[in-house]
């Protein structure tokens, strides 16, 4: 069910969304900024929905002809803006679905609401042709511009917009979502909740991933067993590695929370505030045998790593690094 009530966090966004439609002082145009992710989009076309609904309230009815359009995603008054190129929305598409169009009365609404997913792709004639309607808009239009990088936009519809930063959500939040919505057991929940790093959306892929479980296990038998393999054995868990390039900074941020934990049982004795609570007696292990010096260094190298593939140094050579890091004592 689309509501604000399903939303996880975001509470002060809700509350001011609720309050401009509750006081009537909508703006024409916004920013939802946030992390891949991050709810941008739920939020948008919920508040989208709630502007439409013909019982007028702050939350949408469901009910009512326009709700029933906007679930089916075919409300004629809620346009959702796409374009044809990867990583790019030119000025045709923009003066296509939003200029020419916007200049139309609503068909059966109040408003006439305009999503743009990606808005960092908006080459700057885009956002150029998009900055007049904006400064002059039709009393019935509200432009929302969803984007993971706000200093992309110009700095022009920066300031003629309302701007609605998205917060990172709360792990236990994002823990609890994943157990009582997706019926996702306790320590997979905490396994994705920390990957996540309050991503709704990335928990959501990561719980709903076979993908993600496989590499979970394998980054698991690697982290266990990474001291006491054979050199033959490393290289073959290297050159695996290597073959899935594109899953490569989720394999580290698995290797970091694995790190993290045997850092923070050395320090505290403690199991509860452990990602990978089930693995306690391979961390008890490993604490034992590790200085804290060594583990700050292993977590500095594994940064490293994410850096230094970044800039594209040779793969096999970085991780080889790594895991001579990994295997110092």
């Amino acid at each position: 069910m689309v509501s604000f009530n399903n939303i996880i966090g975001h509470e002060e966004i809700i509350r001011h969304l609720q309050n401009a439609m509750k006081t009537g002082k909508v703006s024409h145009s916004y920013i939802f900024t946030g992390r891949p992710g991050s709810g941008k989009k739920l939020l948008a076309t919920t508040y989208a929905m709630t502007l439409q609904c013909e019982a007028g309230g702050t939350e949408p009815c469901q009910k009512c002809d326009s709700c029933k359009k906007a679930l089916g995603k075919n409300h004629p008054d809620i346009i959702m803006v796409n374009h044809e190129k990867p990583g790019t929305i030119s000025i045709d598409e923009i003066r296509e679905q939003v200029i020419h169009d916007v200049a139309i009365k609503p068909y059966s609404s109040p408003h006439k609401v305009y999503i743009i997913p990606d808005a960092e792709m908006m080459t700057v004639q885009a956002q150029n042709a998009l900055l007049k309607t904006i400064e002059e808009p039709p009393e019935y239009a509200v432009i929302m511009l969803l984007t993971s990088n706000a200093d992309a936009l110009l700095p022009t519809i920066q300031s003629r917009c309302v701007r609605l930063d998205l917060k990172v959500v709360d792990d236990s939040l994002v823990k609890k979502y994943l157990m009582e919505r997706l019926h996702v057991p306790d320590y997979q929940a905490e396994i994705d909740a920390s990957f996540a790093q309050g991503s709704i959306g990335r928990a959501k892929e990561a719980a709903t991933s076979e993908e993600f479980s496989r590499m979970t296990e394998k980054a698991l038998k690697i982290l266990k067993y990474v001291n006491t393999m054979e050199v033959y054995e490393l290289s073959d868990e290297i050159k695996a590695l290597s073959d899935e390039k594109q899953n490569i900074s989720d394999y580290l941020d698995i290797f970091q929370f694995w790190f993290r934990d045997v850092l923070m049982f050395k320090a505290t004795q403690e199991v509860d505030n452990l990602v990978f609570k089930q693995e306690i007696n391979y961390i008890k292990e490993q604490a034992s045998q590790r200085s804290y010096e060594n583990l700050e260094k292993i977590l500095e190298a594994l940064e490293k790593t994410k850096v230094r593939l970044r800039a594209n140094v040779n793969f096999e050579l970085a991780l080889e690094l790594l895991f001579l890091t990994i295997r110092e004592r």
